[in-house]
């Protein structure tokens, strides 16, 4: 954050200050290979940032985790992805970066010989959405809360990458306001939109035969989360949509966070806790007419970090980003 500016800068532009922070430290952090070929480039030749993105994320391999005999679980190059297989056809919830797509087909086809019915993505951000237009080619219909079809259709810049509105193969073709059930292959889908929590366009997909439930990045399970600020979400969003989740599993229900390893219902209210302990203890700093730069320096999150500042959001940008959305 730009020392001696915070008291002159807006809200909005404190967060999108602290949003190019977190996405040039956190792509630097994720894909050290990646900003080493960036650099290189030659005047001439510059790689746009989003195009150099994808690049470094559908790089990464993909691990595979069974759920079920008909359900899996795909992590790696985005957002985690889960597939439903059957007779019926396929059932994907999001859909990896677009240079990850091929070999997303192809773990779709280890999971059977049907066609894919059905994309449904848990948010408008590229990480889970990238493919929309390739499952549209293959097929698929998508299924989405109505803000995604509105936030795609919309130009947005974001940790330090521009995204022009989405061709139109590529937006929802099925959207909700609320909830949406879904039968298909023997199982019931339970999908329900969050109240403005990681985005203003997130929902939930509750596997309600397997008792597994998929938050998307409204739950970073072992890493401080990204809130996207810009498109509606907030801390206490956060709070009160891992607070929601809580009351729709039980013990044994399996949770696939947007970002991280499947967790379970200790897991989610691990990350509960932490986000309401950093909220209150930047809130009081801030409701002491602290700024942002004083709040940051008094280290806040400091008892989490070693656990939760690995991840894609270094200590200081998640709080910066937690005052900012207060």
């Amino acid at each position: 954050m730009p020392a001696g500016r915070t008291t002159n800068m807006t809200r909005r532009e404190v967060f999108r200050a602290g949003t190019m922070v977190a996405g040039g430290v956190a792509l630097a952090r994720l894909y050290p290979e990646w900003l080493a070929a960036y650099a290189q480039q030659p005047a001439a030749a510059p790689v746009d940032p989003l195009t150099a993105t994808r690049q470094g994320m559908g790089a990464t391999p993909i691990e595979r985790q069974q759920l079920a005999p008909n359900l899996a679980l795909l992590m790696g190059p985005g957002g985690n992805v889960v597939i439903l297989s059957g007779p019926e056809g396929k059932v994907v919830v999001d859909s990896f970066v677009q240079p990850a797509f091929a070999k997303l087909r192809e773990h779709t086809a280890r999971s059977g010989t049907g066609p894919i019915k059905l994309l449904i993505d848990t948010h408008w951000h590229f990480d889970h959405a990238d493919n929309n237009e390739n499952f549209r080619k293959a097929g698929a219909e998508i299924l989405a809360h109505e803000n995604t079809k509105k936030r795609l259709s919309e130009a947005h810049d974001l940790l330090g990458m521009h995204f022009p509105p989405a061709p139109a193969d590529a937006l929802p073709t099925l959207t909700f306001a609320d909830t949406q059930k879904v039968d298909v292959n023997g199982e019931t889908l339970e999908l329900a939109h969050f109240a403005p929590a990681h985005t203003d366009t997130d929902i939930s997909v509750l596997y309600t035969k397997a008792n597994v439930l998929h938050m998307g990045d409204v739950f970073f399970n072992g890493a401080y989360p990204f809130i996207d600020a810009s498109t509606g979400g907030s801390v206490n969003g956060m709070i009160a949509g891992a607070d929601r989740a809580l009351k729709m599993v039980n013990a044994q229900t399996r949770i696939v966070p947007g970002h991280g390893p499947l967790g379970n219902r200790a897991a989610l209210t691990t990350y509960r806790d932490m986000l309401v302990t950093v909220r209150d203890r930047v809130a009081k700093l801030k409701s002491a007419g602290r700024t942002m730069e004083q709040v940051v320096a008094a280290k806040p999150s400091a008892a989490f970090d070693a656990t939760w500042g690995k991840g894609f959001m270094m200590p200081d940008v998640f709080v910066g980003i937690v005052y900012s959305t207060l």
